[in-house]
């Protein structure tokens, strides 16, 4: 027998270094997860490095690669792709940007970064949206607003570069920087100007916003200044179908992911509830994959909440959400003629609270797959299984070769 069909299962940051407060063990290890530990005993396993040995992956050059798309070739910044995301139809040559709603106070500097974790900044996006105007620059522009306090912007316009700095300082309590060229470049010169010029109108309207006054009254953070970083352009990404002879869907509450799938040419499923953090709601994601499965042949799903927890350096709050994804996942072993992948994208040690280059564990599952001796899910574990140690751009391959869609190489 042999698998047709694919859900290629991404538990987001869910990798870590062992923790001192779990005695020692990763909250991988500490977590109780019967069915991860009977799909790597059904399966075979092994670890994986994202990208390379060594490299820190980012979200978006992890996704790309465990998608078969060496992010050194077609990685051009995130900006781009989290603009897709949000619903932004990026074509070729515009500017994408990443944006934060941030706090700015009296005394111009940077208060919180997040605005708060504002939940909804629809209304403020709108307010941009109709206010500020680029017309004198010869660009237009889209602002669209993602989950929480995050947005994406693009530009439009003939001569614009992407070789642009942030106004993020990356801290609070330090003021928002000048957007500046990377480069000499007349066109990233142009672009500079156009997103201060951005910035600078769209914090007036933002600062006596009824939205930001109502904050203010509540005692909360008003959302009154538009961080912009992770600026690229838009480059051509060869659709999904055409590469493998897939048709796919992707269901993630992480704009990121979500613009990745789409702009590979995956259908995106929205799901109620999904929110990206822990409290999202698994048991609708789950069931979204397994009605797609039932039309598609490939579904990409991202859950995410772990991630945060590493960044925070929540090891205990990690290790108990990544308990309650083991018990939303276990209808997924019931899926017919489907060959199910579960990897993490990267490492997110609570220790440090950011990407590192450590590898991954990943289990494949499903008909026609020869069976290792790992029977538990985690970082140590499948280092012993028989996938052995592979990178992200090898896993496609693997995948299409198990669901018989490679040709052979010679004669």
């Amino acid at each position: 027998m042999t698998a047709h069909k694919v859900l290629f299962l991404v538990l987001d940051g869910i990798s870590d270094r062992p923790c001192a407060e779990l005695g020692g063990l990763t909250p991988l290890q500490a977590a109780r997860t019967p069915v991860l530990d009977r799909f790597a005993a059904e399966g075979i396993c092994g670890i994986m490095d994202t990208i390379a040995p060594g490299i820190r992956p980012g979200s978006d050059t992890a996704h790309l690669s465990l998608l078969g798309y060496p992010p050194e070739q077609y990685y051009t910044g995130r900006g781009p792709l989290e603009a897709e995301g949000t619903g932004i139809h990026m074509e070729s040559g515009m500017i994408g940007f990443r944006c934060n709603f941030a706090t700015v106070g009296p005394d111009g500097r940077i208060i919180d970064r997040r605005a708060g974790r504002i939940h909804t900044t629809a209304p403020l996006v709108e307010a941009v949206a109709k206010g500020v105007d680029l017309s004198r620059h010869g660009v237009s522009f889209r602002l669209e607003p993602g989950a929480g306090h995050r947005a994406a912007l693009a530009l439009s316009g003939e001569g614009l570069g992407a070789c642009v700095s942030s106004n993020d300082p990356k801290t609070e309590g330090a003021e928002p920087l000048p957007v500046r060229p990377l480069t000499d470049d007349e066109a990233d010169a142009r672009t500079a100007e156009v997103c201060n010029d951005f910035i600078r109108q769209s914090s007036r309207l933002l600062f006596d916003h009824p939205l930001n006054r109502e904050r203010i009254s509540q005692g909360l953070p008003p959302a009154n200044i538009i961080l912009i970083r992770g600026a690229g352009r838009m480059g051509r990404l060869e659709p999904f179908s055409e590469r493998y002879g897939l048709s796919g869907s992707v269901i993630s509450a992480a704009t990121l992911i979500t613009g990745i799938g789409m702009a590979v040419g995956l259908q995106h499923v929205p799901v109620e509830g999904a929110t990206g953090s822990a409290d999202t709601n698994l048991a609708a994601k789950v069931e979204a994959a397994t009605h797609e499965l039932a039309r598609r042949e490939f579904v990409l799903m991202n859950i995410k909440g772990a991630d945060e927890a590493g960044h925070d350096g929540r090891a205990e709050d990690k290790r108990d959400f990544i308990e309650v994804i083991d018990a939303a996942i276990e209808p997924l072993g019931e899926i017919e003629d489907c060959l199910l992948v579960i990897c993490a994208d990267h490492t997110t040690p609570c220790s440090i609270r950011d990407h590192s280059a450590d590898p991954v564990p990943v289990v494949i599952r499903g008909d026609g797959v020869r069976v290792d001796r790992i029977r538990q899910f985690d970082e140590i574990a499948c280092a012993e299984g028989g996938l052995c140690r592979i990178r992200g751009v090898d896993l496609m391959p693997i995948i299409l070769d198990l669901i018989n869609k490679t040709h052979k190489y010679g004669a």
